[in-house]
């Protein structure tokens, strides 16, 4: 399970990284082509949307309390709490991992703004 948590870390810190999100191709290659996100401000994206000029912040976050929970072999969720260190902001983080050909991508996202101390039971 070590493994796994280390892995999936990796993962999540891939698209907050700067690097991934100054540029919609670094991002698009970690989405998966059915990527879809319920974001901390209410709106929607789905990948589609990284073809063309999509804004990410390039801002300063720190992951913690980070969980692993398999849903099968080719399937894995993720749940974090996120620091904002740029704004401020915390939030209750959530993906769904997929296993493709091509590796691990990013299919679900949702994010939910939260005073950064509530954990989950």
């Amino acid at each position: 399970m070590e493994d796994l948590h280390k892995q999936f870390l990796a993962l999540e810190n891939s698209h907050l990284a700067p690097v991934a999100r100054e540029s919609n191709q670094n991002m698009a290659e970690i989405l998966d082509n059915d990527f879809f996100e319920f974001g901390i401000s209410g709106g929607i994206c789905q990948r589609a949307d990284f073809d063309g000029s999509y804004d990410l912040p390039e801002d300063d976050y720190r992951v913690s309390r980070f969980e692993v929970k398999p849903l099968g072999p080719e399937a894995v969720l993720t749940m974090y709490l996120l620091e904002n260190r740029t704004t401020g902001i915390w939030s209750h983080r959530s993906s769904v991992w997929k296993k493709r050909e091509n590796g691990w991508k990013l299919l679900f996202h949702q994010g939910t703004k939260t005073d950064g101390f509530k954990k989950w039971e």
